[in-house]
């Protein structure tokens, strides 16, 4: 049995190209965007789902804290501010080990991106009041909008902003080469229900984003920060 419920899986975008055979589409999301008073578009970074709570440090399954090395420095910081969470869970994109996309202008390895107080997805002006407070950051903002009004203009939007590298500088971890962004995340900019999720939160992923196998975990890497040994949650 799980001890809290885990991240629920973003449903795509119709349109977006990087979808695989168990991920969910949203055929519907013109639907909801259209009743959503103001969006937020936030950068999708190529991490590991990690969840802060009382109960630990915990990966994309809750079933059992986390022990893989490359949680290792923010597990030592979840000791230090595992009493102030209460019913507070923290969700961040986990930076530390390198995955398909590296980031050249990387300031810290612990991104968040979403905050859950019982049942509930906190608002982003909520979620950023926290992150502050825990002294992260969160996943870059790329755009807040009001309800859009044309469907053609919304996905020409979307389309047009992840031809970038985005705000932290991507680029091929096999390779070396400039990358694009990963894609953009679209979530209400108010807090909304749990059980809502699939109805205020959708995303858009590049197609074939995804080029780590099986032996990955063996043969890991840490990602360089822009400048090391500053005031991070890593200080290796």
């Amino acid at each position: 049995m799980a001890i809290s419920e885990k991240y629920g899986r973003t449903y795509h975008f119709p349109f977006s190209p990087g979808t695989t055979s168990d991920d969910r589409i949203q055929h519907d999301y013109w639907q909801h965007i259209s009743a959503i008073p103001s969006l937020m578009h936030t950068e999708k970074l190529d991490g590991e789902n990690n969840c802060l709570s009382r109960y630990g440090v915990f990966a994309r399954s809750h079933v059992a804290p986390t022990t893989s090395p490359w949680t290792e420095s923010l597990r030592r910081y979840w000791q230090l501010i595992k009493n102030d969470l209460g019913n507070l869970e923290i969700f961040l994109e986990n930076l530390y080990a390198i995955h398909s996309i590296a980031y050249k202008n990387l300031d810290h390895h612990f991104y968040v991106f979403a905050v859950r107080e019982h049942d509930r997805w906190l608002s982003w002006e909520e979620t950023s009041f926290y992150a502050a407070m825990l002294d992260l950051p969160t996943v870059p903002v790329i755009q807040q909008l009001r309800t859009p009004l044309v469907k053609a203009d919304f996905e020409s939007n979307i389309l047009n902003i992840v031809k970038g590298a985005g705000s932290l500088n991507a680029y091929d971890a096999a390779t070396g080469a400039p990358a694009t962004m990963e894609g953009i995340v679209t979530r209400n900019a108010a807090g909304f229900p749990m059980q809502a999720f699939a109805e205020n939160v959708f995303k858009y992923v590049r197609k074939g984003h995804v080029k780590t196998d099986v032996h990955w975990t063996r043969n890991w890497r840490r990602a360089a920060l822009k400048n090391e040994g500053g005031k991070y949650v890593d200080n290796h």
